[in-house]
């Protein structure tokens, strides 16, 4: 019984007792005290993301992973994986370890053993089926009398927060950077997620905006620019077939793929990055960084003619004001009737129902993490203020985006409606809320938390 149960059953056990106690202590006798305990990951990694716990040493931030027995450290091989790393706190049903956790890099974990704090029978307890509970946070109490229009005012102000902190960014990199480069840096983050926004920043370095849009400027067809341009994102991504191992398919008969391959031996291969730089395990087909670099040499090729930075913030100065500004989207989408229509990576065909690039979600995306922060502060220093002020006021009226799991988890830890987060702006908020109070232990800090009747945030 004990052998075959789920993690996830431990899981619920740990959340009902922190619904009870934080005060906790560790198998080497150390007192700890659980102040956030992180939201569950459905990604790689640890079970629990962003937990802020404190120890004798002081306040610590990472996450926290579960096991049925503490041994399962070792066995699920965590101990060299580079990816737990960030573990603060290891928490297992029963402490059967011999050996002391560790992570890959060889610092020690503490380790918390969860039997000792169950009252009844322990088989008694497993055997139970609870439903998951939401744990009660201080937020979650302050929460429960206010009214709607004081939630609506935080978030509101929370997401202009976020938007501001965005654009001060945007600032101080285009100081150093020029302009379209910039803008370009943005957008190429925006494409890898936060799973691979690093190496695609890092290709966007190795692979500029110039050195792309002189490509384009050759007397090339469409079809032979697009090539070059595929050749030398894909070539120094080092995502070309010739470049990786395991699942990608070489398929030598495959025209494409012998094109891509050709035209990059003529550029600089000794520039490429490496497989290993990139997270292609349990990534979504669709949200694969080879089809994302796909789709960002469709919208160079797409705005050959003027240029990506000039069309792509033109279309801010052109929509009308009484417009949705979600038509923006139409600018970034990215479909395509090539290659990639009928392949989700290099040699592996597959019936794709809709062969989109970049789609409405991620384009929305962009468009309120990038385009409408950049150009705020690109309008700014430029002297621009009536575009300043309509990029603003873009963003304020900007749809609801795509529900991510960190909105998920601040609505549940909030205790407020889906109704309430009906903007773009909101839903930042809520991001902007996770990741400056919540993340960082400052939950008696929170304006909701210190609240009173008649007061206002």
């Amino acid at each position: 019984m004990i052998n075959s149960l789920p993690e996830g059953q431990i899981v619920n056990i740990w959340q009902h007792l922190l619904a009870h106690r934080t005060e906790l202590t560790t198998e080497a006798g150390e007192p700890i005290k659980i102040i956030y305990p992180g939201r569950i990951n459905a990604e790689q990694g640890a079970d629990f993301r962003d937990a802020v716990i404190a120890t004798n040493r002081g306040v610590i931030k990472g996450d926290i992973e579960i096991h049925l027995k503490s041994s399962d450290w070792r066995a699920h091989r965590h101990h060299r994986n580079p990816q737990y790393n960030q573990v603060i706190l290891h928490v297992a049903m029963w402490h059967d370890a011999k050996a002391a956790t560790k992570h890959q890099n060889g610092e020690s974990i503490p380790t918390l053993a969860l039997n000792k704090y169950i009252k009844t029978p322990i088989n008694q307890r497993l055997s139970e089926t609870e439903p998951p509970v939401t744990l009660s946070m201080p937020c979650l109490k302050a929460t429960e009398p206010l009214a709607t229009g004081i939630i609506a005012k935080f978030l509101d102000s929370a997401g202009e927060e976020r938007f501001l902190a965005k654009a001060t960014k945007f600032q101080v990199d285009l100081a150093q950077t020029e302009a379209s480069q910039c803008l370009y840096q943005g957008i190429m983050g925006a494409l890898g997620y936060s799973q691979n926004r690093l190496p695609f920043l890092e290709l966007a370095h190795r692979v500029t905006l110039h050195r792309l849009e002189s490509i384009t400027q050759n007397k090339t067809s469409d079809e032979e620019c697009l090539s070059r341009l595929q050749a030398l994102l894909l070539g120094t991504a080092g995502l070309l077939p010739s470049q990786r191992q395991g699942k990608c398919q070489k398929n030598r008969n495959d025209k494409w793929i012998y094109n891509l391959e050709r035209l990059w031996t003529s550029y600089h291969p000794a520039e490429a990055m490496t497989q290993d730089e990139w997270n292609l395990f349990r990534v979504r087909p669709n949200n694969s960084p080879i089809r994302r670099i796909a789709a960002m040499s469709y919208l160079i090729l797409r705005y050959r003619q003027t240029g990506l930075f000039n069309r792509v913030t033109n279309m801010i100065k052109e929509v009308p004001v009484s417009q949705s500004p979600n038509g923006l989207e139409k600018g970034l989408l990215v479909a395509t009737n090539g290659y990639w229509a009928s392949h989700f990576d290099f040699g592996l065909a597959s019936k794709i129902k809709t062969p989109t690039l970049l789609g409405c979600g991620r384009a929305a995306d962009i468009i309120i993490n990038v385009l409408l922060p950049f150009t705020f502060a690109w309008s700014k220093l430029t002297s621009q203020p009536e575009l300043e002020k309509k990029t603003l006021n873009l963003y304020r009226r900007y749809p609801k985006l795509t529900v991510n799991t960190i909105e998920r988890h601040m609505k549940n830890q909030l205790g407020i409606s889906t109704s309430l987060v009906n903007s773009a702006q909101r839903q930042q908020g809520l991001i902007q809320i996770y990741n400056t109070l919540c993340t960082q232990g400052r939950c008696h800090s929170c304006p909701l938390s210190q609240l009173e009747a008649g007061n206002h945030i």
